[in-house]
């Protein structure tokens, strides 16, 4: 089972940690530009298409599962016919994106609390990635599909291809050319198109013979769109949620000043960068709950919960560890600017304990997506939202400023944990072979 899992895990690992690489790269280059404000923009820009893209991020996990236990089940029309639905959505809602693009950014811009300076450099970052929409949701259907039929090392390629190259499109835009967060922009549009690209080329070098199962007559099936739909309508209300945590962060950032927002903007990336690597043993649960679930083998699902926890939870204890121990040197890759690093040493302890706190429940949404099991996500989601986050920062703001915010997100975590552990017997756990 370990194999398995590390077969799994370890690409996903690597494809994942690019992604928080790329978000550190950026936030390098632009924070240690002039002014403070090109950061918040870069901050601000990010969180306005988490708000927008992630919450298509059912096009990935709801395909992974669905398509886990159609592999089970050696099911290969249903395999495609899943892909072919993704993608479908994926075309409708990219264009719906890109018609109302002015709206979106108006609205963003109206819950956003953000200095003059701020602003304006977002809204030259937003209308210039809003058309990698079409790519961003493609690669969301593609790659699920893909974890879905146990393959991790594509998604590995595409996103290390796709996230090695903007990389280097960022640094030629920003410091060969002498552009700003623009130059940001247009590195991440290109790359978008060129992993999609590549993408598609895999999909039809490995599994050509698996796209001959594609029925036309069959993409539209009521039932089958009605288990697709009901599984992503969950996930989508879950994403919501957590989306709105993080901008809700990012925008009460954001009204505390430039120099806090450039701060907690460090810090989380710091969060997100442990947690795309606890993910990597997420996404091997999706693959392999999901293939045991639609195989009806339980002892092999529940052994596979249990060894992703082992090797989940042990990623997120030794960042923790990591992070206690070279905290500001930590913080001095991504900025020169000492108020900056002054302020976030000032609430670094919620960054410390943060990837232990949240690895459970990292893990969990891995094997209750796996088995396709998405209201107790939901409900494990608003709960945490709506009965811990917001009281939480509501409450404390007054007392205790910033703290308020990183306080809120911990117990935001926590909350996720702990209600799924407790809805995991009924869900999960004493699932019978049928």
């Amino acid at each position: 089972m370990n194999r398995k899992i590390l077969n799994l895990a370890i690409p996903n690992i690597i494809s994942n940690l690019s992604v928080p690489l790329l978000g550190a790269v950026d936030t390098a280059l632009v924070g240690h530009l002039e002014d403070a404000y090109y950061l918040g923009a870069i901050s601000l820009g990010g969180m306005i298409f988490n708000f927008i893209f992630w919450g298509f991020g059912f096009l990935r996990m709801g395909t992974t599962g669905i398509t886990a236990q159609a592999y089970g089940e050696e099911n290969k029309t249903e395999s495609v016919m899943t892909l072919a639905r993704a993608l479908m959505v994926a075309g409708l809602f990219s264009f719906l994106i890109i018609l109302l693009q002015a709206w979106i950014a108006d609205i963003s811009f109206w819950l956003v609390e953000a200095s003059p300076e701020v602003e304006r450099y977002t809204r030259i970052y937003f209308d210039i990635r809003i058309y990698s929409a079409p790519a961003t949701l493609g690669l969301y259907a593609i790659n699920g599909w893909f974890l879905g039929m146990q393959n991790a090392r594509y998604p590995m390629i595409v996103t290390i291809f796709l996230n090695a190259l903007n990389i280097a499109l960022d640094v030629y835009f920003v410091y060969a050319l002498g552009m700003h967060v623009d130059g940001v922009a247009i590195g991440t549009l290109i790359a978008r198109y060129a992993g999609i690209s590549l993408a598609v080329t895999l999909l039809i070098y490995k599994y050509r013979d698996w796209l001959k199962g594609y029925a036309q007559t069959v993409l539209l099936e009521v039932k089958a769109l009605k288990k697709f739909f009901s599984v992503n309508r969950d996930i989508f209300i879950r994403t919501l949620c957590l989306i709105f945590t993080f901008s809700f962060f990012t925008a009460k950032s954001a009204s505390f000043g430039d120099v806090i927002l450039a701060a907690n903007s460090i810090l989380l990336q710091l969060w997100m960068m442990v947690s795309y690597g606890i993910d990597g043993f997420a996404y091997a649960a999706e693959s392999l709950i999901g293939r045991y679930k639609g195989s009806r083998q339980q002892k092999r699902l529940k052994l596979a919960v249990k060894y992703c926890f082992i090797w989940g939870v042990g990623i997120g204890v030794l960042a923790s560890a990591i992070y206690a121990v070279f905290n500001v040197h930590i913080l001095e890759i991504f900025t020169d600017q000492q108020k900056v690093i002054a302020t976030a040493m000032t609430v670094f302890a919620w960054t410390i304990a943060g990837p232990t706190v949240s690895s459970f429940s990292y893990l969990w949404d891995g094997v209750f997506i796996g088995a396709t099991e998405t209201i107790p996500m939901r409900n494990s989601m608003i709960i945490a939202t709506i009965g811990c986050f917001l009281p939480a920062y509501f409450i404390g703001v007054e007392f205790l400023g910033n703290h308020a915010l990183w306080f809120a997100m911990t117990l935001f975590m926590l909350a996720r944990g702990a209600t799924l552990t407790y809805y995991a017997p009924r869900y999960i756990l004493k699932t019978v072979d049928t």
